[in-house]
């Protein structure tokens, strides 16, 4: 039925399926759904439309690329808890001497190790890395945080396994084909291009921004924080917190009451009785909060002790940041229970380096804000608060010792095993992973906690879609239309891909724009008759190469609040990037591949 009707060429079920994928577009770019739901609504329509069948839509979770995906987070969980990336960063970047040796020895390393781990992983590592190196050098973080996650994609090329994109076009490649790409396929490409963008880099660093940090925003606690004593002959002395009009401030928030003998109560329920003596520390306004001396009969406390230094050892001052994903995006503090249930308080919020003047509780918080928080020791643990992301944590080094070597070897004996064609890199990967829990490099519990499911789901679903945009006749359609535009010269045809590519990938996963252009791409290359895998090599780079928008890469998403960052920012020195990258890319794969 969906065959027989044929509009432009192309059937309904061509259609339906362009459709559902601008709909995908759409929906990633202008609401708030998370891209796993995205996704699996995706499968559902190509599924309940009959475009593909019950087996084909499954056929992205059983896919073999996936797989790897979903184990390799057990190998790098291994390696994080035996202590290996830990060693590495401590004797192998030591401390630059200038701005540029930094630059330098930041993005070798980075991209080093992004070969054949998590990009994402790697970059949360090296935050704090950069924030002591920023320190030393005497300059702002944001001057270094870009360059580490451009680093990260970069250097993720580098190996089939480095990131998404390379490991689901070369399944799909394998499985048009039936040849598989070699482990090291993109490795001359990606060092070209790493080298290309280090000196790029250092080329256009005075096109980095010169931000504000949100430690700077955060520097001086008591800017923003007020005591205030509750007399002895007070009129609100047994009255509680919301009696005395405490509660609900205009421009502030009660984040502490500090009893006379030292008991901290925070949050402070409205509930709670007042008592002679007590301390109450507010944040926010700071003159709407002294007000509050005149209209409540309140006193300056005579020595306030809130303040990183002074503050009770069990509570402390922390930083933390809103991932992309997180639950309280979009929504007040006040509407949201993650403080009663984690035991903090939120005293301050910056964006883009800058505290927002206002009442903590009555901002809306978006990706990419700083929350200064008033932790408990419960609300240490920091992968017990979804959305938040930590980057102040003094986490307890693991002791290096025997099983850092046993998880170092077993990473070796992966790459080893399948770069030399011992076995398949799903049997290698399963392999080390397999081999991390036998010798207790991670536990079972830790193996688990480390896969991030939702990334699996939107693998699996750009295989989906890719597949349906080859069966129906989509990929065919647009490589005979560039096919024409570039007088079916084969150059031309890469290099228009390529940039398409590059655009898409700014504003959606690199890994669904992999998956969508994969078939286009390798349907060109077959009908000029050359071999698709140079086409496939160079969208490989091109997919990761986002470099203009902060929503291009999960990295520069989280480096986005550590340094203070705003849209713009990326703009104006990624699109110098895209566009040299872009020609490396090109220049390199037709120097290896001639057309």
């Amino acid at each position: 039925m969906l065959e027989s009707v044929i509009f432009l060429g192309l059937n309904l079920g061509a259609w339906i399926t362009i459709a559902t994928v601008l709909a995908m577009f759409l929906s990633l770019l202008l609401t708030k759904l998370p891209e796993e739901i995205v996704f699996l609504g995706v499968i559902a329509v190509l599924g309940l439309t009959g475009i593909l069948t019950e087996k084909e839509c499954l056929a992205g979770f059983s896919n073999s690329s996936v797989v790897v995906v979903g184990v390799i987070f057990i190998v790098v969980a291994g390696l994080i808890r035996t202590g290996v990336l830990s060693w590495i960063m401590k004797h192998f970047m030591g401390n630059p001497k200038s701005y540029p040796r930094a630059i330098v020895r930041l993005m070798t390393m980075v991209a080093l190790l992004s070969s054949v781990l998590s990009n994402t992983t790697v970059v949360a590592l090296f935050v704090q890395v950069v924030k002591r190196w920023a320190t030393r050098l005497g300059i702002s973080p944001s001057k270094l945080l870009i360059p580490l996650s451009y680093a990260s994609g970069m250097g993720g090329v580098c190996t089939i396994i480095g990131t998404p994109p390379n490991l689901i076009i070369s399944g799909m490649y394998a499985h048009e084909s039936g040849y598989s790409m070699d482990f090291f396929s993109t490795t001359i490409p990606g060092l070209f291009c790493l080298l290309v963008g280090i000196l790029s880099m250092l080329a256009l660093r005075s096109l980095l921004p010169n931000r504000k940090s949100p430690e700077e925003a955060f520097a001086q606690t008591d800017s923003y924080t007020v005591e205030l004593l509750v007399p002895a002959d007070s009129r609100y002395v047994g009255c509680t917190v919301e009696e005395a009009g405490l509660h609900n401030l205009h421009g502030g928030q009660l984040i502490e009451l500090i009893r006379f003998d030292r008991e901290i109560v925070s949050p402070v329920p409205s509930d709670e009785p007042l008592m002679g003596g007590d301390r109450l520390v507010f944040a926010g306004n700071v003159e709407a909060i002294l007000s509050l001396r005149e209209s409540i009969g309140l006193v300056s406390a005579p020595h306030p002790v809130f303040s990183v230094n002074e503050l009770d050892s069990n509570r402390k001052l922390r930083l933390a940041y809103v991932l992309p994903d997180s639950p309280l995006r979009h929504k007040p503090v006040s509407e949201t229970t993650f403080e009663h249930e984690y035991s903090l308080t939120v005293v301050a919020v910056a964006r883009h380096g800058e505290r927002i003047m206002e009442s903590p509780r009555d901002i809306k918080l978006s990706t990419g804000d700083s929350l200064l928080l008033e932790c408990s020791p419960r609300s240490e643990k920091k992968d017990e608060i979804p959305g938040l992301n930590f980057t102040d944590v003094t986490d307890v080094v693991p002791d290096t010792g025997v099983k850092t070597v046993i998880a170092t070897l077993i990473l070796i004996a992966m790459v080893l095993l399948s770069s030399l064609k011992v076995c398949t890199l799903l049997q290698s990967s399963v392999i080390a992973a397999i081999a991390m829990l036998v010798f207790r490099c991670c536990s079972p519990q830790q193996a688990m906690r480390s896969i991030d499911w939702s990334i699996l789901m939107v693998f699996a679903g750009s295989v989906v879609i890719g597949n349906a945009i080859e069966k129906t006749g989509i990929a065919t359609m647009l490589a005979n239309q560039v096919l024409g535009l570039c007088g079916g010269k084969p150059f031309l045809v890469m290099a228009m891909m390529c940039l398409t590519a590059t655009f898409v990938t700014e504003f959606i996963s690199n890994t669904a724009a992999g998956a969508i252009f994969f078939p286009i791409v390798y349907q060109s290359a077959m009908s000029m008759g050359c071999d698709p895998l140079p086409f496939l090599l160079a969208l490989m780079v091109s997919v990761s190469s986002s470099f203009a928008t902060p929503i291009g890469s999960p990295t520069h998403l989280l480096v986005y609040g550590p340094g203070g960052y705003r849209f713009s920012d990326f703009m104006r020195i990624g699109l110098p990037m895209n566009i040299i990258i872009l020609a490396a890319n090109l220049l390199i794969i037709n120097i290896l591949y001639p057309l």
